[in-house]
């Protein structure tokens, strides 16, 4: 399989290359030259498997330049028992028609971890094949959990070296401490003075220094990432979208064939567009619904075709959805364009220089065939944090209950839906405890998880146990402008 630059000056074959890679040169995302087609019969078959079994189904056809052995070993490394679900991502039912995928029963409490347990091992197997004898330094922007997931995931991998790079006030408290707390050899940990976007700017700027990538590969390191701007994080998130469909349609909650609604809280557009492409290979998806916090910038522009970062920046009950530049949609751009490697390339140049760009009347057109979008506020959100809990007895986060609230003011299409939900609510115990009882939270974390436990009856995940027992190693602090010169420094200090 070809995969070639949203930009269009860049291009490799394989998707080994394209994961070790991660960034295209040019400044682009690399998207597959042709997608493979899911046929009637394949998903018939697919619905009598297991997760671990549909995973190792699809991504050898995603990655096919991977032996099935290797794509075996990968996926029951990964989807093993540090799982806390034997089913790895199953739906709940709401209500006869609305319907919970749970994405957070991984080591790290999200639905990171769903493709962050599995990218090092495909690494892993990509740089055996290729004889690489340098480290792959593995850069990584997070708003919350991306970070801990990749870490946790590449933790003491031999080749490899990981920096994680956070916002140093915009992660929940438990989200902050998950990551300062990481053990591991090869594991780096800094907070940037900024917000999300100051981090993932600053990230993609060393991408894309060539003197600075000089200067890593005299010191023995190659760049990759694990962000979702990297195919090999993108690719197993499609999985869950087949295996959501297929657990409905074996447990007869759909007819055959019959197209389902996905309800997705995104900020990085990563998680939605994986869906875009499950339906691309033929799987039945109705509409994919984009749920935003305050920072509505997607659902903005899903109404009317302005992409404008110029706008204020809010820090809300959903960190990990604090986002103005959402990398994924460069994607979507490129397919909805006809690729046109060039025009996404001018509306990228005008994002950097400007802070928005416009497309076309008929290109949003095409977008909105397959998309919808929608936002809650502070109050929404909480509200529907505390209806779920109310009604259903369903413990849920922020970011879910964001997409719970979208979903709830939509217009009824008549289809099934699924709402996703991204992570587990002790990743936000101070905020969902003050939520569910109206009480202050306390202050330590812990003491938060342990009086949301006291008051829902619900036992914390395992990760959270552990983490109690864990110091808090990792200190550094950067503003982005010094990201390139402070990795250097930290690098040379680690071969010491």
């Amino acid at each position: 399989m070809r995969f070639i630059s949203t930009r269009g000056g860049s291009a490799v074959n394989g998707s080994a290359a394209a994961i070790m890679t991660g960034l295209a040169p040019d400044g682009g995302l690399f998207v597959p030259e042709e997608l493979p087609r899911i046929s009637r019969e394949d998903l018939t078959a697919l619905t009598e498997m297991t997760y671990g079994e549909r995973a190792v189904f699809l991504l050898r056809l995603l990655f096919d330049d991977f032996t099935s052995d290797e794509i075996q070993s990968c996926v029951l490394a990964a989807y093993g028992p540090h799982f806390d679900d034997r089913a790895i991502a199953p739906v709940r039912t709401i209500t006869d028609r609305l319907f919970m995928l749970e994405l957070w029963h991984g080591p790290t409490g999200a639905f990171k971890d769903m493709a962050l347990q599995l990218l090092p091992r495909l690494m892993a197997a990509a740089r055996s094949a290729a004889g690489r004898s340098d480290t792959s330094l593995i850069l990584v922007a997070t708003s919350g959990d991306t970070g801990k997931a990749a870490l946790e995931g590449f933790r003491d991998v031999p080749g490899t070296r990981i920096v994680a790079y956070y916002p140093q006030t915009g992660v929940s408290p438990m989200q902050q401490l998950q990551m300062t707390t990481q053990q591991g050899s090869n594991a780096h940990v800094v907070a940037v003075y900024g917000n999300f976007d100051d981090a993932q700017t600053g990230v993609k700027a060393l991408f894309s220094d060539r003197e600075r990538a000089l200067e890593l590969a005299d010191m023995g390191y190659s760049l990759s990432s694990a962000n979702s701007i990297n195919y090999g994080r993108l690719a197993p998130q499609i999985v869950y979208y087949f295996s959501a469909w297929c657990d409905l349609a074996g447990q007869g909650a759909i007819a055959a064939d019959e197209p389902v609604d996905f309800v997705v809280p995104t900020g990085n557009f990563g998680n939605i567009l994986a869906g875009w492409y499950a339906k691309r290979m033929g799987l039945p998806v109705g509409r994919l619904v984009c749920a935003s916090n305050r920072n509505h910038i997607l659902s903005d522009f899903l109404g009317g075709g302005r992409y404008d970062t110029r706008r204020p920046f809010h820090q809300t009950l959903s960190p990990s959805m604090d986002i103005l530049v959402s990398s994924n949609l460069e994607r979507l751009l490129f397919e909805a364009s006809g690729r046109d490697a060039a025009q996404v390339a001018a509306w990228m140049q005008a994002l950097s220089r400007d802070g928005s760009y416009t497309i076309p009347a008929r290109t949003l057109g095409h977008i909105r065939e397959d998309f919808e979008g929608g936002w809650a506020d502070e109050r929404q959100t909480r509200a529907a944090i505390a209806e779920a809990w109310r009604k259903r007895r369903i413990l849920i986060d922020p970011h879910t209950a964001v997409a719970m609230h979208v979903q709830a003011r939509r217009r009824r299409s008549g289809r099934a839906a699924v709402v996703v939900s991204t992570a587990s609510a002790y990743k936000f115990c101070g905020d969902v405890y003050a939520v569910l009882t109206g009480r202050t939270a306390p202050a330590d974390p812990f003491a938060q998880c342990d009086a949301l436990w006291e008051a829902t009856g619900i036992e914390p995940p395992r990760w959270l146990r552990t983490l109690r027992e864990l110091p808090v190693i990792h200190r550094q602090s950067v503003y982005p402008q010094h990201m390139g010169e402070a990795l250097l420094r930290m690098l040379d200090m680690a071969g010491q």
